[in-house]
């Protein structure tokens, strides 16, 4: 482990550490917004294990907080666990390789909410499920709101219902399993600990070592 200049500890590598090569590689399944590989990996010991990968575009949400640090979340249908969850709006990074995270945040904003914002910031990054996909998302934090004709909806947007929460409400519910998506999750308490510590987000154009790019090379490359 190495330190942070915080004097945190972070993982890095060494030459003592093994590294883990892809031996062989294979695409099981390419779909609308994901592909499935198969990769065969060097592990420690000289033995090879399978390991199934899913790529995917990566996403952005926004945790837009209201002149009275009120936030917006929206409720939901996912047909995977069946039911309507509570959400921040969010979308996939699929506008092409020429669209900035921030665009493709007001873009969704705009499209789920009819909110445009003024101030964006970032509040926290998270690897949705690394042992399996390479999916990243990056929760901002927006704020100065103003509201413009929301774009015609179709699908479960159409049936999307925005509702203003109370942060202490919004993280009583996180706590309590009334909202249960896992980006919603990390976004309102990274809210809710910015908030209380009076702290500065980072810039939104910080850093993202993990955004997902394997997906977006492969349709490029089949364009």
């Amino acid at each position: 482990m190495t330190e942070d200049g915080s004097g945190n500890p972070v993982p890095g590598d060494s030459d003592q550490r093994h590294t883990f090569m892809v031996t062989n590689s294979a695409v099981a399944y390419d779909g609308a917004i994901m592909t499935l590989r198969v990769d065969e990996v060097a592990m420690p010991g000289g033995r090879t294990a399978t390991r199934e990968v899913i790529e995917h575009h990566g996403a952005v949400a926004i945790a837009a907080v209201d002149d009275q640090g009120r936030v917006a979340l929206i409720s939901q249908y996912r047909h995977p666990v069946g039911r309507r969850l509570w959400e921040l709006p969010a979308g996939l990074l699929d506008g092409g390789p020429d669209e900035p995270p921030t665009a493709a945040a007001a873009r969704e904003l705009l499209e789920e909410t009819g909110l445009v914002a003024d101030e964006w910031s970032v509040l926290v990054d998270v690897d949705s499920s690394p042992g399996f996909t390479d999916e990243s998302v990056r929760v901002y934090r927006a704020s100065g709101l103003r509201t413009e004709e929301r774009p015609e909806a179709v699908d479960e947007e159409a049936d999307l219902e925005l509702h203003w929460w109370e942060l202490d409400t919004a993280v009583d519910a996180v706590l309590g399993g009334g909202i249960v998506n896992g980006t919603a999750v990390a976004g309102i308490l990274a809210l809710a600990a910015v908030t209380a510590r009076g702290g500065q987000p980072r810039r939104a154009d910080a850093a993202w070592p993990d955004r997902p790019r394997a997906l977006e090379q492969r349709r490029s490359r089949q364009r």
